[in-house]
């Protein structure tokens, strides 16, 4: 029996506004069922807003124009999955399960019915309702929400926990079993291996590739858009002077991660050059409208006896000059009319992570530390100038080591010393006092004026200055990421503690956070899932296990 047609997911000349900010202009895509497409852009170019237009969740402010031809079964996961605070865990996965035991009772209805009433519109009910639950894989619905639990790591809840007390990565993983358990015709992701760990990332994965319909995600996670996307579409506006990702105008590219970032540079290198070439070309042109009569006839000057003859020749001479200077008028305006717009020099990190002046010696000792149920750890030595990788999965205390470290979070048990003067923090979770206080206030608020004046957040390469008068809450989630990591450098700290650094920051920022650790004088402690990052880390590592169930102790690598 074939596959039930899926259809496709449909964009045209999509506009979204919010008030006088334009966050999308003109966007057409087309997802056919079958393609998993990533969404890719800089912070603050609408990869979560497109996402939300498409499953129709914008606030009523937002202005909307053009098409939007949608599949009738979407189903979307945002940054915040969307269950009820008193919900349990045991109300969401039945709720996911029971349209789909209601396919299977429907079929098997439909089917006896068949007996007694075989006419065409009988059998176009009965095939229709075998269409849906073929689909959804509806009669194998129970094993695989068995299988997405207990590969998600959902197996140690209590069944009837309240959502509310879930941690972000729990409520995500248990989103991620309801959809890996109805399989939706339309999926739409946003962020989706935020607060993942390997494990359930591969499970992620696995599904998302076997998957019939419709996928396209907003994502950080550069090996996931790797392993999985079979196109990316990019949403930075007008990308690369108008050559567009294809080469042709388009944003759309077929591939992955790797393939299309020496795509986009290789791209980004002719439209520089287009642009030097036109350049020359344009300066040719108004050179040639500025063409006088000695370029023409530079004889000498007449003598008496040949005025008459000279005269008539300058007649000439005239005429030609006035139709090369109306040809190359011509030709000015059309080249004028035709070029690509100057490339701008793309936003980059042009500051060090961390300052080069602190104590040498030990910054950092840990001894029989002890937070009750989130970490154990018996010793830990940084000596300035390390750097230091925190892996492990979800709940094995990454973050509550950073938090400790920082002096956030106390510890019950053991001893801790920072020898470091100054130590900076970059939290994932990141809030400021004043949402309404404008981007730049607010950096200046923070660091101070005088260390404002000495790195101005315009020479950081964090956040675009047309940002810089936004209010906070206005920014992006990766834009308030970009500020909050701009306070957190500018004080040149001896001692940097990161959070999941790449989170919610473009793919392009990510990679140069990479560089730019590799070279940090200063001490360094990242806590990270990303792939990326791990396969390429050249410092030591720390790798921490969950204090439930039979774990190994923490274990240290040293630098490679």
């Amino acid at each position: 029996m074939s596959a039930p047609a899926i259809p496709a997911l449909r964009v045209t000349d999509l506009d979204v506004r919010f008030g006088t900010r334009r966050v999308l202009s003109g966007i057409d895509l087309i997802a056919q069922p079958g393609r998993r497409i990533g969404l890719v852009g800089e912070n603050g170019s609408g990869k979560s807003t497109l996402l939300r237009a498409l499953a129709g969740t914008l606030p009523p402010r937002a202005q909307v124009a053009g098409g939007i031809d949608r599949p009738d079964e979407l189903e979307m996961l945002g940054q915040e999955p969307p269950f009820g605070e008193s919900e349990t865990v045991r109300q969401v996965l039945a709720g996911a399960l029971t349209p789909l035991r209601r396919m299977v009772g429907e079929v098997e209805r439909l089917a006896l019915d068949l007996a007694d009433d075989s006419g065409e519109a009988a059998q176009a009910t009965y095939a229709a309702a075998l269409d849906a639950a073929i689909l959804h894989d509806a009669w194998d619905a129970d094993r695989r929400a068995r299988e997405a639990a207990e590969r998600l790591g959902l197996g140690v809840l209590d069944d009837d926990r309240p959502i509310g007390t879930l941690s972000g990565g729990q409520r995500t993983r248990l989103a991620l079993a309801t959809l890996m358990t109805t399989r939706p015709a339309c999926l739409l992701l946003d962020e989706p291996t935020n607060h993942l760990d390997d494990d359930a990332i591969e499970a992620l994965s696995m599904f998302l590739r076997g998957l019939p319909g419709v996928v396209l995600l907003a994502s950080h996670d550069r090996v996931l858009l790797d392993d999985i996307c079979t196109d990316l579409f990019d949403l930075d506006p007008r990308p690369d002077g108008g050559l567009g990702t294809d080469g042709g105008g388009g944003r759309r590219f077929g591939g992955g991660w790797t393939a299309y970032e020496e795509h986009r540079a290789a791209t980004r290198r002719r439209w520089e050059e287009t642009y030097a070439e036109q350049q020359v070309e344009l300066d040719r042109l108004r050179a040639a409208t500025r063409i006088g009569t000695s370029a023409i006839a530079h004889n000498r000057a007449p003598r008496d006896n040949d005025r008459f003859i000279y005269g008539f020749k300058g007649a000439r001479v005239d005429r030609t000059l006035s139709r090369r200077k109306n040809d190359a008028e011509r030709r000015l305006e059309s080249a004028e009319r035709e070029q690509v717009r100057k490339p701008r020099p793309p936003l980059r990190l042009r500051a060090d992570l961390t300052g080069g002046s602190g104590p040498a010696g030990r910054v950092v000792q840990v001894r029989d530390l002890q937070v009750a149920g989130r970490l154990t750890l018996d010793r830990l030595d940084l000596t300035a100038g390390q750097h230091l990788l925190a892996s492990g999965p979800n709940g094995s205390g990454k973050s509550t080591l950073l938090g400790v470290l920082a002096g956030r979070i106390r510890p019950g048990t053991g001893r801790v010393q920072v020898a470091a003067r100054r130590v900076a923090d970059l939290v994932q979770d990141v809030r400021f006092a004043d949402p309404r206080s404008p981007a730049g206030a607010t950096y200046t608020a923070l660091v101070g004026e005088e260390r404002a004046a000495r790195a101005p957040l315009r020479e950081l390469g964090l956040l675009p200055p047309d940002r810089h008068a936004t209010p906070v809450a206005l920014l992006s989630v990766g834009q308030r990421r970009r500020l909050a990591l701009a306070v957190a450098i500018a004080g040149e700290p001896d001692l940097l503690l990161l959070d999941e650094p790449t989170n919610h920051l473009s793919l392009a920022l990510a990679g140069e956070i990479e560089d730019a650790l590799q070279t940090a004088p200063g001490t360094v402690v990242v806590a990270s899932h990303d792939r990326w990052l791990r396969r390429r880390w050249d410092g030591a590592e720390l790798r921490l296990w969950c204090l439930t169930g039979p774990t190994p102790a923490p274990t240290t690598r040293p630098a490679r």
